[in-house]
């Protein structure tokens, strides 16, 4: 009997697959299609675990709906230009190209011993001109189709990396690469017309049945649907009236100020003649522009002079610039009501301006001093003056009654408003996907030509013409690439030098890869066919940036002609892997040997009211954050040594046990270990039952647990549950190896566990096949379907209760006559020695249930 040798059995499989051209997506005849994806990596160069368990999880998916008759769509790119590449030029004096396909080619080395089921011939990295040219073909179809503008905009400048940043890349306040502060610039920017599909977007989310209802949260408070009031102060010089938009038009007794944004039209027109107030107003335009930079920043203000009138007094206030305010939501102008919003509260009470309070707690009714009283809209609360007549009212009730006020009176106007903006596509570096536009001094801003596409990047072969070295944008530098011809009128024109955000290069690939060699960005037939992704895997982290781009992108290719209808939303079901750490919690009851809580978020632990719980207890537990992977905790497990020591399956076979695949997981050597020598002994249980004729006894119990297993097995793939299909897949390892059935029996159930295993563990499974002479490869074996009768319980153990204490059990068939198993339960020992030779006072048996002896 040969040992498991999984260097020598691993290779011989992938070549089998490779000859006979498995995983080449084709349409044949009238199976139905599957469209399984995982998100594509970035070639760091490096494959970690976070890749293996990501991948091994769509893997399984995919081989799972091959076997039971599915035209199978799997397949691998690379998601490949971006700052990293120009970082480790700068670095190294190298080329961001060259160490990009370097990366790529060295991880491709690496992901394919693990044997995954991946159409390679489609593979394509979003830094090929060909992929590229196909992007900025989209560019011009939606610039064509209005869904993409330029105009002057304030945005987040990254000073390390000298680029302009989308508020989604902007992480407290810092830069999502370079973790620089970020500044506040004004530039000409090309911007996507995301905010126009708020409300659809947001809608749409309701139909997703087969997404995290945390990704939808996510994404519908990013999108940030609002009702509020709309109307307009009177300045008192009689200047232009000032709109503000408001979500708590109830508080307007409470207004203090008005104030506008620093970017504000009014301010730009008052700073040109106030040296004092541009001072100001420069200070105030430092750091980022998303809600969270601006919120956290030190509040500053400054008076400008003129007085408005409040709508209902006729009182004047006065008006402020203050640099919490955006531009970009509403109208870039509010009233401030101190006594019920804290930011208002902590400007007022900086540069000494009045708090009125409007509202008081039904139960402790004290004016606010240093802390704003802002209950839940849902909560009562007495009123005071309110110009709606109202006395007791939840905000909510409040918000309502003063929008029809105003509707009703003729001063302000109710509307809903969306706090997602616009995608500001510019990039201010090389290696990103060129705009395919020039500039001409005759005919402004053209686009490029289709037949002049795909607009390349300067390789410059000799190095001399491109220094990463130097900060900024090296297109900037080029001596000959900025170098254009109109397409319009064929004089002189410059070509434009910024290339576009990476996240445009993430939120259509999944199109590209149903016609990847396509001359055009899709091929209609092939996307009708392919398309939708029918699963989708990948990380949480994801949940805005890049799965709220993509199905903007899906509806504007629709809207081009580049997607069929049903293609609006990509993405059928979404499946979020656990992040490769461990999610830890303190003040929680149970505990591991370290002392650590065991619950993870989402199984076991949810947020409630802002706070995050113990779903069954409500035990309220504080987050600490995640471990990070560190060689000095002894959690770091290398895939390539994985794989070199104990091969693919055992790589495979970990990552997918451990423990649920949405939960954050720590890895350790000895897991690794552990799966090697299941997989080993699995080998030898199934070598022994090939190699042996003997006869034996119990078939019909060992086809039962077979068919058990099949069942549970495949309940587990479909729902995700990989662990508890490895659970169920060790117990029925036991079973074979402990049964004393027929060797035929033993031989047809072995081959149900190869099957079963194959999308696990697929080299294995290959070698068991063949020793147990299946037909072909497992990989095209058919699924196996449960006999539901055989799911049924030929036999049922029963509890005998003898004076209402459990003392023994008798196993029965289920259809046996009460009275035969009241015969069976007075003749075990343990109730013959209660009864001491006399006869019961009573037996009361429950069919399928309980034996209850009286004595």
């Amino acid at each position: 009997m040969s040992r498991y040798d999984a260097a020598s059995i691993e290779p011989k499989w992938q070549e089998a697959w490779e000859k006979a051209d498995v995983f080449t997506a084709r349409r044949e005849g009238d199976k139905p299609k599957y469209y399984v994806l995982e998100m594509f990596p970035y070639p760091s160069g490096k494959l970690h675990m976070g890749h293996v368990r990501n991948y091994t999880m769509g893997d399984v998916i995919a081989r799972y709906k091959m076997s039971t008759g599915h035209n199978v769509l799997h397949p691998m790119g690379f998601d490949a230009f971006g700052m990293p590449a120009e970082n480790a030029a700068m670095a190294s004096g190298g080329h961001p190209k060259d160490w990009t396909y370097g990366n790529i080619d060295t991880m491709v080395d690496q992901m394919k011993p693990l044997g995954l089921s991946l159409d390679w011939s489609r593979m394509f990295a979003t830094c090929d001109t060909e992929y590229y040219g196909q992007q900025q073909r989209l560019f011009l179809d939606m610039w064509k189709a209005g869904l993409i503008y330029r105009k002057n905009a304030v945005v987040n400048w990254d000073p390390v990396d000298m680029t302009v940043l989308a508020n989604e890349q902007v992480i407290d306040g810092k830069g999502w690469r370079s973790g620089a502060e970020v500044e506040r610039r004004e530039l000409t920017q090309w911007f996507f017309k995301i905010s126009d599909m708020s409300g659809e977007l947001l809608d749409a989310l309701d139909g997703l049945d087969n997404w995290p209802a945390k990704v939808k949260l996510m994404q519908a408070n990013w999108i940030g649907k609002s009702r509020g009031l709309e109307f307009a102060f009177d300045r008192v010089d009689g200047g232009a009236p000032i709109t503000v938009y408001t979500t708590r038009p109830d508080t307007l007794m409470g207004a203090s100020f008005v104030g506008i944004s620093p970017d504000h039209p009014l301010t730009r027109e008052l700073e040109a003649g106030n040296p004092a107030l541009a001072k100001a107003v420069s200070e105030m335009r430092k750091g980022g522009t998303t809600e969270e930079a601006i919120e956290t920043a030190p509040k500053l203000g400054h008076d400008t002079g003129i007085r408005v009138k409040h709508p209902l007094t006729g009182d004047e206030l006065p008006v402020w610039v203050a640099n919490f305010i955006l531009m970009g939501y509403g109208t870039g102008a509010i009233f401030a009501c101190p006594a019920h919003d804290q930011r208002d509260l902590d400007f007022c009470r900086k540069y000494d301006l009045p708090v009125i309070d409007t509202f008081f707690d039904l139960d402790d009714p004290k004016p606010v001093e240093n802390e704003a009283f802002v209950p839940p809209k849902e909560q009562k609360v007495k009123w005071v003056n309110h110009f709606a007549g109202l006395d007791e009212a939840t905000g909510q009730e409040a918000i309502d009654a003063t929008i029809t006020f105003a509707e009703e009176n003729g001063w302000g106007k109710g509307v809903e408003k969306f706090r997602l903006r616009d995608w500001g596509l510019s990039r201010q570096r090389y290696w990103g996907c060129p705009i395919p536009v020039v500039h001409c001094d005759t005919c402004g801003v053209v686009g490029e030509k289709p037949g002049n596409l795909p607009v390349e990047l300067p390789y410059d072969e000799d190095g001399k013409a491109i220094d990463f070295s130097i900060p900024g944008n090296p297109l900037d530098r080029h001596p000959s690439w900025r170098k254009a011809t109109c397409p319009n009128c064929g004089g002189t024109a410059t070509r434009e030098t910024d290339t576009m955000d990476t996240f445009v290069d993430s939120s259509w690939y999944f199109a590209r890869f149903t016609a990847p060699r396509a001359t055009t960005p899709t091929d209609l037939d092939e996307a009708g066919y392919w398309m939708n992704v029918d699963q989708y895997i990948g990380g949480i982290e994801h949940a805005i940036l890049h799965l709220l781009y993509s199905r903007f992108f899906a509806r504007a290719m629709n809207i081009t002609g580049h997607l069929p209808d049903t293609a609006r939303e990509p993405f059928n079901a979404l499946f979020t892997q656990g992040m490769v750490t461990h999610a830890i919690y303190e003040n929680a009851e149970r505990k591991d040997e370290n002392g650590r809580a065991i619950y993870h978020y989402p199984a076991e632990v949810e947020e409630r009211g802002g706070q995050t719980v113990v779903a069954a207890t409500g035990e309220k537990v504080n987050v600490i954050p995640s471990a990070k992977m560190s060689k000095s905790k002894n959690n770091v497990v290398d895939p390539v040594d994985i794989i070199t020591s104990f091969g693919a399956d055992t790589a495979r076979w970990f990552v997918l046990s451990d423990s649920p695949p949405e939960r954050d997981v720590e890895w350790t050597a000895s897991g690794a270990e552990a799966a090697a020598k299941h997989l080993s002994r699995v080998h030898r249980v199934v070598s022994e039952i090939a190699s042996n004729d003997g006869d034996g006894q119990g078939d019909e119990d060992l086809l039962r647990e077979m068919h058990k297993a099949i069942h549970e097995v495949t309940g587990g793939v479909e729902s995700f549950g990989f662990n508890a299909a490895i659970a169920k897949l060790y117990a029925f390892t036991n079973t074979l190896q402990k049964s004393k059935a027929g060797n035929a029996a033993k031989r047809e159930a072995a081959k149900v566990l190869a099957q079963l295993m194959s999308p696990m563990t697929p080299h294995l499974s290959e070698e068991l096949w063949q020793l147990l002479d299946g037909e072909g490869l497992v990989v095209n074996a058919p699924w196996p379907v449960a006999d539901e009768a055989m799911l049924v319980e030929a036999t049922v153990t029963l509890p005998i209760q003898i004076n209402g204490k459990r003392r023994a059990e008798i196993s029965v068939p289920k259809d046996m006559a009460k009275d035969e198993v009241e015969k069976r339960a007075l003749a075990t020992d343990a109730v013959q020695k209660a009864l001491g030779g006399n006869a019961p006072k009573k037996v009361i048996v429950v069919p399928g249930r309980i034996i209850n002896v009286v004595v």
